[in-house]
């Protein structure tokens, strides 16, 4: 059942595309992957839900399982990197730059940083924007709670865009899939 704010982004959605027709907005959502509004949707009822922040309308997040370590999960997320072919490129341990600079003890605080070269190459050709999400991130949050995974919401560079072209589809789609099981495996602390 559709809530009344989904009802009235439905309906405002629905206007701004009646509105915008003639300005070639039909045309673009003809090019759009299969699934591109509900996916849309998705983000928009997220956006509603967290109160406007966009960030997390686009992300994913998992809560790490009590009793899974900060290193459990680094070594998972090689672990699966390794598993699927992806290179891990770097990692930025903020929380032991802070520790440095000033001495306190920090909330941990870590990206980690993983990429798949030959499609980002073709992602990048396909469209240069794309190297702003370059390379793809798992980041690894302490908060009161515990420990919690962010990344980005990779369904939306696989779902809601252009129509992807064989074979970079099925290749972003792998890497899409590899990162939301590094999130899985981590959050829960499989090997």
């Amino acid at each position: 059942m559709l809530t009344i704010k989904r009802w009235m982004g439905v309906i405002l959605v629905g206007v701004a595309v009646l509105g915008l027709g003639g300005c070639g907005t039909v045309n673009t959502i003809s090019k759009l992957e299969d699934g591109a509004g509900g996916e849309a949707m998705r983000m928009w009822d997220r956006w509603v839900e967290g109160g406007g922040d966009i960030a997390i309308a686009t992300t994913w997040e998992r809560k790490v399982k009590d009793g899974v370590s900060a290193k459990d999960v680094e070594e998972i997320l090689k672990l699966v990197a390794v598993e699927r072919n992806m290179r891990d490129v770097g990692v930025l341990p903020l929380s032991k730059e802070l520790e440095a600079r000033s001495g306190k003890k920090e909330k941990l605080l870590t990206v980690y940083s993983y990429c798949s070269p030959a499609t980002a190459r073709k992602m990048v050709d396909f469209s240069p924007h794309m190297a702003a999400y370059l390379p793809c991130r798992v980041s690894v949050v302490e908060k009161d709670d515990g420990l919690w995974l962010y990344t980005l919401n990779m369904d939306m560079m696989v779902k809601m865009g252009r129509k992807l072209p064989s074979p970079l589809k099925e290749e972003a789609q792998a890497v899409r899939d590899t990162i939301f099981e590094m999130m899985e495996r981590a959050s829960k602390g499989e090997f």
